[in-house]
């Protein structure tokens, strides 16, 4: 008996590498062939992005929107089959606007392969730009201070808009029209992002031989009024107060400025030129200017046509969510513009391919909206026109497009 149970099972070992064989199962070549490949080449069918966004942070009331348009144009490019057939997995997390935040998700995201990042603030901006010239990974934020489209300085940023300088001397270039002589008080959040356009736009002043009186004010977060400052900008006696920072403690200006009673005008650069900043005003919104790059959806142009079509099958408020939403909507549809001419090059999707096919794709046309948007290997300064506005009727309206900082 033991012999024949010997015999019967000799026969069973031997028919067990074959029946693995013929299942797919894990002989020496199935374990580390077919199976694995196929497993890698699903892997590498997504393209993994990390976006970083304040969702709880200083400036949440503008990056919400923003982060909001991002993820929908991915999801509105993979729904039509992604980047030549390969879909983007963004990897989205809130850095409550705190560089040291921001520094722990990228290096998450680093060790998750990601083969670019869309950041958002200054200060992270900033402190991020040797970490990904290091790792060779191209950043776009929403930031546009103007050290980061020097390539030279910052190799693996690019910016997409005017920069905070080119918008402060569209600024300073109207107002100087307007009354040659003016004081103009600068209001800026007290921060790198605040900071970025202050020493440029004294230098405007200068080169451009205007009279114009230029005096700068912090503006503390967290503030419930700034009654001392616009009593400071009185004894200045400043006309126009430029504002650098978002559209919370803008509209808390506009506001004071009306209680006050003080004849000054607002001129609100890109991230407090908008619907919430109106909406938060009030009527004491009206009458004051705006610059900013991007159109709002009040202002119907071509390239609107896309994001509301995307908003009405999702039951999206567009003009709810204002032109942050559509700002980042563009902002991810530039780099998908990049992440195709790499692609479409033949070329392995690797951070210095994409880097060299954003800095010679053609100009891209957002139908109006910003741009056209086109990088080199000597500039990473995507645009340097931004739209002029003024609050009327509770509503932004178009003065000028397309407006440049005179030469």
């Amino acid at each position: 008996m033991m012999k024949r149970l010997l015999t019967i099972a000799g026969a069973v070992m031997l028919l067990l590498p074959a029946c693995k064989g013929e299942s797919g199962g894990t002989d020496g070549k199935n374990d580390k062939g077919a199976g694995a490949a196929e497993a890698k080449k699903e892997t590498a069918k997504d393209i993994s992005l990390g976006v970083l966004a304040d969702l709880t942070g200083a400036t949440a009331d503008v990056s919400r929107p923003y982060n909001e348009g991002m993820l929908a144009y991915i999801d509105n490019l993979n729904s039509s089959g992604g980047v030549k057939g390969r879909k983007i997995n963004a990897m989205s997390e809130d850095y409550a606007y705190k560089v040291p935040a921001a520094e722990e998700k990228y290096k998450k995201y680093v060790q998750a392969g990601v083969i670019a990042i869309e950041g958002w603030g200054t200060g992270d901006s900033e402190a991020l730009r040797g970490k990904v010239k290091g790792d060779q990974l191209p950043f776009m934020s929403a930031s546009y201070a103007e050290v980061l489209t020097d390539p030279a300085q910052s190799p693996y940023n690019f910016v997409v808009a005017p920069t905070y300088s080119d918008q402060i001397r569209v600024a300073l270039d109207r107002i100087a029209a307007e009354s040659p002589n003016a004081k103009v008080a600068v209001f800026h959040h007290d921060s790198p992002f605040g900071n970025a356009p202050i020493e440029d736009g004294e230098k405007w002043v200068k080169e451009r031989g205007y009279k114009l009186g230029y005096k700068t004010y912090a503006m503390k977060t967290g503030s419930t009024d700034f009654v001392g400052l616009l009593q400071q900008a009185k004894d200045q006696g400043a006309t126009f107060i430029v504002t650098q920072n978002v559209s919370s403690p803008a509209a808390t200006v506009a506001r004071d400025l009306a209680a006050q009673k003080l004849n000054m005008k607002m001129v609100c650069l890109n991230w407090c030129s908008d619907e919430l900043f109106i909406k938060l005003a009030g009527q004491a919104a009206e009458g004051h200017w705006m610059v900013q790059p991007f159109t709002p959806p009040s202002v119907p142009k071509p390239g609107h046509d896309t994001v509301r079509a995307y908003c009405k099958a999702k039951n999206i408020d567009l003009e709810a969510k204002g032109l942050h939403f559509v700002q980042g909507w563009y902002t991810m549809h530039i780099m998908a513009k990049g992440l195709e001419k790499t692609l479409g090059d033949g070329k392995e999707l690797t951070g210095t391919n994409l880097r060299a096919a954003l800095e010679t794709m053609e100009a891209v046309d957002t139908g109006g909206v910003i741009g056209p948007v086109k990088f080199s290997a000597e500039s990473h300064r995507g645009a340097t026109a931004s739209g002029v506005y003024k609050v009327e009727g509770g509503k932004m309206v178009e003065v000028a497009a397309a407006v440049t900082p005179k030469k």
